[in-house]
């Protein structure tokens, strides 16, 4: 059988019908995973049934969100929308308090991107995490979201069989405008030789103004050339996502200060911002101090904690060799 996700991408997008099926049902893969909120609640509840006496009119919402403005007469649908996202496994209060537009969205839009998502494989368990992560896709339209899927596919070449990891791993980019967002976005990464952006899609959601540039420009404050800067992210392009004030600064503060190194290194290495200051940095500098020895930052930081151990246990119970050895240099050729 072809799968949605097949379906999707070797169909024209204007070939694909966007409209929502006339009575949207749960879908089936939500079938006893799902936990409503009142354990008493069936999830096949008729919605034309007497209204139950658990049921919490749109009062309480709007007591939770006292800046979200109600529609008049909102109850009967409120309570019908509530009932929808609690049946499918989704904790409705938490969710409008994260996300107050959602109640003026209708039942019959949600149900619409529920179902489309779900009929990409999806499973229930990955759809209620994605939503908590990112309340704003059931606000989304179906119509924008198979823009995202195909612009993945097409311009950033993520494989079809990649698609799930893509979305489970940033929600956020089904939300994201294509033309105003992830294209740029793209762009931009590729501008500065970053050319396998598919096993970077996270980074597609962020903003090029707010987040990257003040990180290049961070590191060109600190003693680095715009080119050698940008080579840095180039190397190593998680470095975007590192917070300048809890990462990057005391992690650099660290380095020049207290372990004396050359910002040559960092260039040559720009994932040593991504080892934990306190648990590895520190302690293994320090180690290194004590027993009078100098690592390279990959072999100081990639090992683990039993193969650094036994490399400076080695260091310190060999003999020295000299300056015109061969093995002089051999530290910075060594396998961690």
């Amino acid at each position: 059988m072809v799968s949605a996700t097949m379906l999707l991408f070797s169909t024209d997008t204007h070939s694909l019908s966007l409209s929502p099926s006339p009575s949207p049902t749960i879908p089936k893969s939500f079938t006893r995973l799902c936990k409503p909120f009142h354990s008493s609640v069936p999830t096949s509840f008729p919605f034309h049934s007497t209204r139950p006496t658990f049921f919490v009119s749109a009062t309480v919402i709007k007591w939770r969100c006292p800046k979200q403005t109600l529609p008049p007469n909102c109850d009967a649908g409120f309570q019908k929308k509530l009932l929808y996202l609690e049946s499918v496994g989704i904790d409705s209060f938490s969710l409008i308090e994260n996300h107050p537009m959602l109640i003026t969205v209708s039942l019959a839009d949600i149900k619409s991107t529920v179902e489309y998502i779900t009929s990409m494989d999806f499973s229930a368990i990955e759809f209620r995490r994605m939503v908590g992560m990112c309340p704003e896709i059931l606000t989304t339209q179906v119509s924008d979201i198979i823009p995202v899927f195909t612009f993945l596919h097409r311009e950033v070449h993520v494989n079809c069989s990649d698609i799930r990891r893509v979305i489970n791993r940033r929600p956020r980019l089904l939300v994201c405008s294509v033309c105003k967002q992830l294209r740029p976005t793209l762009y931009f990464l590729q501008s500065i030789g970053i050319e396998e952006v598919n096993k970077h899609t996270d980074l597609l959601s962020c903003s090029v103004e707010e987040k990257f540039m003040p990180r290049i420009d961070y590191f060109e404050n600190i003693g680095f050339s715009r080119r050698d800067a940008t080579s840095m992210f180039r190397r190593f392009p998680q470095l975007f996502c590192y917070s300048i004030k809890n990462n990057l600064e005391p992690k650099y503060h660290y380095f020049v200060v207290e372990m004396g190194r050359d910002l040559k290194e960092l260039k040559e290495f720009p994932q040593y911002f991504s080892f934990s200051l306190e648990n590895r940095i520190k302690p293994r500098h320090k180690m290194c101090v004590e027993m009078g020895v100098c690592f390279p930052l990959p072999v100081l930081l990639k090992a683990s904690e039993l193969r650094f151990r036994n490399r400076l246990d080695l260091c310190v119970n060999s003999s020295t060799p000299l300056k015109t050895s061969p093995l002089w240099c051999a530290g910075c050729d060594v396998e961690v």
